[in-house]
């Protein structure tokens, strides 16, 4: 049964708090699904909604590595000046211009059951009031054998770092539903997004476990069913129903990126200098990239994962016409157009990042096909259809190099925060 629209764009939180009707759904093709449309023009650089997520979980391995984040909104609770310490490995590391941070220590709450840490009041009461409630594990935080706990470190145990998803999104679904009064509405939420055949659900679970996969997924199963069974949800429990769910969050979850240091320095760009001011101020923050880089890699961010209904109605297109972004320092994801949009024009983003965008076609469908199971047929994929299906020497270098290509969703949106 499908969700009506009024259920989808409560979700949406549009322009100034309101929901904008400048989109809509429509069915494409039996390829492609559903897309976005416009309803009107939409300008270049303007924003054509903001979205909450139905769900969203830090991932659990950056967890544990103490990127602090709110447990509802994933907004980052580190002080920008700590965060640039933690990640340089360097204590005394001191940041300028120290008022243009943007975390509020004195709002943040914890639970007073499991001390779970959130960025406000609001954030814990709407975690309490949505989920929580069946998640919090009270005193038994820290207690291994805690039936979410062993589900937990199970996931650990076969999902390693660069993640891309996590089996709390799955387990904030099935509490969502057991705590509302009403069940239908959100079983038919979760149901907008995209299934996939038995075959592609079995590609999905396998890109994420690994080649052990049956034998893993059942663990997670039977573990998720103990922590968590509900006879309104009796279907996703059972092998097939839950190989289903996690495919459901593989395919749809959106990466979420949130840092209080990148805030820091966006609001530091902002800043009227003298010029000398601003070269010396420049200079700091590219220094202070690279020692992170030298300390700690690629992970910069508080990372997680949402399931947006509007945002999974936008199909790909390697020359997108809209974009996705995180600039709330939370999990409020921004669709904003890179270039008018008519009225009737698709609204298209990618799953790819810049550099991705930029490889050959054939590269392009390769991560494409092992990451979302489709092959793109965009305009640039089709002006460039009779380009050989071979990738360049330098592409083929770097894969063996990089290894297999990881899942694509991460990419401008982990950083574009």
């Amino acid at each position: 049964m499908a969700a009506s629209m009024c259920d989808v764009f409560s979700f949406c939180v549009g322009v100034a708090g309101r929901a904008r009707v400048a989109v809509e759904v429509r069915f494409v093709s039996s390829a492609k699904g559903k897309g976005l449309f416009a309803t009107q023009l939409i300008r270049k650089g303007e924003t054509i909604f903001v979205e909450r997520p139905l769900v969203a979980a830090q991932f659990l391995w950056n967890a544990l590595y103490r990127y602090r984040a709110c447990d509802h909104c994933l907004r980052a609770l580190e002080k920008a000046e700590e965060n640039a310490q933690r990640l340089t490995g360097k204590p005394g590391q001191v940041l300028p211009h120290p008022e243009l941070c943007a975390v509020r220590k004195d709002l943040h709450q914890n639970c007073p059951h499991c001390q779970v840490m959130y960025c406000s009041a609001e954030c814990r009461l709407a975690a309490a009031e949505q989920y929580h409630q069946v998640l919090c594990p009270g005193p038994s935080q820290d207690d291994p054998l805690h039936p979410l706990n062993k589900l937990q470190e199970a996931w650990r145990s076969v999902h390693y770092p660069p993640e891309t998803a996590s089996i709390m999104l799955m387990a904030r679904m099935v509490a969502t539903v057991k705590q509302a009064k009403d069940k239908d509405r959100w079983i038919r939420l979760f149901s907008q997004f995209c299934n996939k055949t038995a075959n592609e659900e079995e590609e999905i679970v396998h890109k994420l476990l690994g080649d052990k996969f049956k034998g893993q997924l059942e663990l997670l199963r039977t573990l998720f069913t103990e922590a968590l069974y509900e006879e309104a949800l009796s279907q996703w429990f059972t092998p097939d129903g839950f190989r289903s769910l996690f495919a459901l969050v593989g395919t749809n979850g959106q990466g979420i990126g949130t840092s209080s240091l990148s805030q820091w320095v966006h609001a530091c760009d902002a800043l009227e200098l003298k010029p000398q001011d601003r070269e010396q101020l420049d200079a700091f923050i590219d220094q202070l990239y690279k020692d992170i880089e030298a300390a700690t890699g690629e992970f910069l961010n508080c990372e997680g994962s949402g399931l947006f209904v509007l945002q999974s109605c936008c199909n790909h297109s390697c020359v997108p016409n809209a974009e996705t972004s995180f600039p709330e320092n939370n999990f409020l994801l921004h669709v904003t157009a890179l270039e008018d949009i008519k009225p009737g024009e698709e609204i298209c983003i990618s799953y790819l990042d810049c550099c991705q965008r930029e490889r050959s076609r054939h590269s392009r469908h390769k991560i494409l096909r092992e990451n979302y199971l489709f092959v793109c047929s965009c305009p640039k994929c089709l002006a460039e259809a009779d380009e050989p299906n071979v990738t360049s020497e330098e592409e083929e270098e770097e894969e063996e190099e990089e290894g297999e290509p990881e899942d694509a969703e991460l990419g401008d949106e982990m950083t574009d925060v």
